[in-house]
C-alpha cells in the first residue's frame, strides 16, 4: 500500500495549506474561504455563497532540511524528499433534499500522497542516531467531510468530521535459530477515529445594521475549532523458537505508536471587505501540550521525555482584484515550533520556528467553450524559512549505563511549496 515514510506530526492542512488559495495567504485567509477547502478551516462558509463546485489540485513541497554540526558524521541535509499530493473537493447544494429548501452545503475533501501512488504512508520515528524534523515528510491520506448552513441574519454554521485510522495488528511467528521462519499468521485491522470540526461566520453589517450602506457590511469575523487526533499503530507479537523459546513464546508489544498527531485548533479573525482588496487577519491557537501524555505511552517514544508548549500563531493576509479576471493573494505567518527543550533521548527530533511567505494568483473566466459556469484557475507559491536551534542528539546505553549526547547540531533550511487548481462551479 505504501513506501516508507518518516512520522511526522502534522499535515498538509495545518503545515503548508489544502489549496492554492489557502497556500498563497499562509493559511491567513483560509478561516474565511468559501471554497470546497472550508470544510476542514471553517465548514460555516460552505454556505457562503450558493453556488456548488468541483476543484481538482496538484500539490508540490520541496523540503531542504539541514542540520550543522562540528561532527561531519550528523551535519548535512536530514530530508530532501518531496511531499506530493492530488487534492479533490466537492461543494454541493442539498437543499434540494428537504422539504423546507432551507439552504444546506455539503463539503467534501480528500488528498492521496505521491499524486495518488500512497494512501498510507507509515513508518513511525524509529529510534536512531540521526536528527529528524518534527512536522515535515510525507503526509498520510487526507480525508474530510461537512456540512454547512445559514442561521439567522448574516450568521452561518458548520461542522465536520476529518479521518484518520489506528491500526492493530497481531503477528504470530515459529523460526530457527537462523531467521528462518515456519510458521506465521498476521492479522490487521484499521479502526475509523473521527475528528470534530465546528465553524461559525458572521457579517456583522448583515447581523446588526439595517440600513443599506453600513460600514459594517464589510466585516466578516469567524472562530473554528478542531479536535485533536493522530494516526497510530499498535503491533501484539508473539515469537517462539522450538528448543529454546517454546511455546506459548515470547509476547512482543509495541503500543499506540502515534504517527501524524494534529493537535486542538482554535482559529478566530476577521477580514474586511475594502471593495477592489481585502484584508483578513487570524490568531491560532495550537494545543501541542496535550501530545507530551500522549506520547509517554508511545512504546518507541516513551523514553524521549519529550514536552510541548502550546502556540499561538498569527496570520496577515490580503487579496487584490487586479480587473474583472485576475486577483492576487499573498499572506505571511509566524509559527513558533511547540517543541520543549533541546534532546530527546534515541527519537532525536528537531524543529524550529518559522517565517511562513505566500503569494499566488487565481483566475476566474466567466466565458469558456462548452461550459455554462465560470471555471477558476488557481496558483499558489508560500516560502518557509527555519530558523536557527541548536539540539543535543543523545542515546541511551542500556540497564546501568549512562545516556551519551554524542552531537550537537544546528537546525537549518527552508521549504518551497508549490499548488495548482482548477475549479467548475455549477
Amino acid at each position: 500500500m505504501s513506501t516508507p515514510a518518516l512520522a511526522n506530526m502534522g499535515n498538509t492542512g495545518s503545515t503548508y495549506g489544502l489549496f492554492p488559495t489557502d497556500v498563497a495567504s499562509a493559511q491567513a485567509l483560509s478561516l474565511f474561504n468559501t471554497s470546497t477547502s472550508a470544510t476542514y478551516y471553517n465548514p460555516a462558509n460552505l454556505a457562503a455563497s450558493r453556488h456548488s463546485e468541483i476543484t481538482g489540485a496538484i500539490f508540490h513541497a520541496e523540503h531542504d532540511l539541514n542540520v550543522d554540526s562540528s561532527n561531519p558524521n550528523y551535519d548535512g541535509n536530514v530530508l530532501d524528499r518531496p511531499s506530493q499530493q492530488l487534492m479533490l473537493g466537492l461543494k454541493a447544494d442539498l437543499s434540494g433534499l428537504m422539504k423546507s429548501e432551507h439552504p444546506i452545503y455539503l463539503g467534501f475533501v480528500a488528498g492521496v500522497e505521491k499524486f495518488g501512488k500512497e494512501m498510507l504512508a507509515f513508518t513511525s520515528s524509529a529510534e536512531g542516531e540521526n536528527a529528524q524534523y518534527l512536522q515535515y515528510d510525507r503526509q498520510p491520506l487526507f480525508l474530510a467531510a461537512g456540512i454547512g448552513s445559514n442561521v439567522w441574519r448574516g450568521i452561518k454554521f458548520g461542522a465536520a468530521l476529518q479521518v484518520t485510522l489506528h491500526n492493530d495488528a497481531e503477528l504470530t511467528i515459529t523460526n530457527n535459530l537462523a531467521g528462518e521462519t515456519e510458521y506465521e499468521r498476521l492479522n490487521v485491522e484499521s479502526r475509523s477515529k473521527f475528528r470534530p470540526i465546528v465553524g461559525l461566520t458572521m457579517n456583522v453589517g448583515e447581523t446588526f445594521c439595517r440600513v443599506k450602506g453600513c460600514s459594517l457590511d464589510g466585516l466578516d469575523m469567524a472562530i473554528n475549532y478542531r479536535a485533536s487526533t493522530d494516526s497510530q499503530t499498535t503491533v501484539d507479537a508473539n515469537a517462539q523458537i522450538p528448543g529454546v523459546i517454546p511455546s506459548p513464546g515470547v509476547d512482543i508489544d509495541v503500543y499506540n505508536v502515534i504517527d501524524s498527531y494534529q493537535p486542538a485548533v482554535t482559529t478566530a479573525g476577521f477580514k474586511y471587505d475594502f471593495g477592489r482588496w481585502r484584508l483578513g487577519f487570524t490568531g491560532e491557537y495550537q494545543q501541542w501540550s496535550d501530545l507530551s501524555s500522549e506520547l509517554a505511552d508511545d512504546t518507541i517514544k516513551d523514553q524521549a521525555g519529550l514536552e510541548f508548549e502550546d502556540i499561538f500563531i498569527p496570520r496577515v493576509g490580503l487579496e487584490v482584484d487586479l480587473n474583472d479576471v485576475f486577483m492576487l493573494t499573498s499572506g505571511v505567518a509566524w509559527e513558533k515550533s511547540p517543541l520543549k527543550g533541546r534532546s530527546s533521548l534515541d527519537v532525536n527530533y528537531v524543529d524550529a520556528d518559522r517565517l511562513v511567505v505566500g503569494l499566488g494568483l487565481s483566475a476566474n473566466f466567466k466565458h469558456v467553450p462548452m461550459i455554462a459556469h465560470p471555471v477558476t484557475m488557481n496558483v499558489g507559491y508560500q516560502f518557509q524559512q527555519l530558523d536557527e536551534r541548536d539540539f543535543d542528539l543523545s542515546r541511551s546505553q542500556g540497564p546501568g549505563n549512562p545516556d551519551v549526547t554524542y552531537a550537537t547540531v544546528s537546525t537549518d533550511g527552508e521549504v518551497h511549496v508549490f499548488a495548482g487548481s482548477i475549479s467548475l462551479k455549477f
